[in-house]
């Protein structure tokens, strides 16, 4: 039974990740590829001129859903803690 509990666990925690990680991956994802699409048909090589929008988005993400993804790791650290008495017999 204890086995199950920690694959369940493991199951949750990636699934927890993805769902902290893909409010900044994703618009930064799609940032890059749009900057990268415009670099290739101008022939222009600048890496700041990736690193610097992309840097941007990733601010202005946090800052929207920063508090929401520390709720989300929050509430998982909390389910976590509380169910330790229940494995400890």
């Amino acid at each position: 039974m204890e086995a199950d509990y920690f694959v369940g666990v493991a199951q949750q925690s990636l699934w927890i990740l993805a769902l902290a990680t893909a409010p900044l991956l994703i618009p930064v994802l799609v940032v890059g590829v749009l900057l990268g699409m415009v670099q290739a048909a101008t022939s222009i090589n600048e890496q700041t001129l990736t690193f610097i929008p992309k840097l941007i988005v990733a601010a202005l993400c946090l800052a929207i859903f920063g508090g929401s993804i520390l709720v989300l790791l929050t509430d998982f650290t909390r389910e976590i803690f509380a169910q330790i008495p229940t494995l400890v017999r």
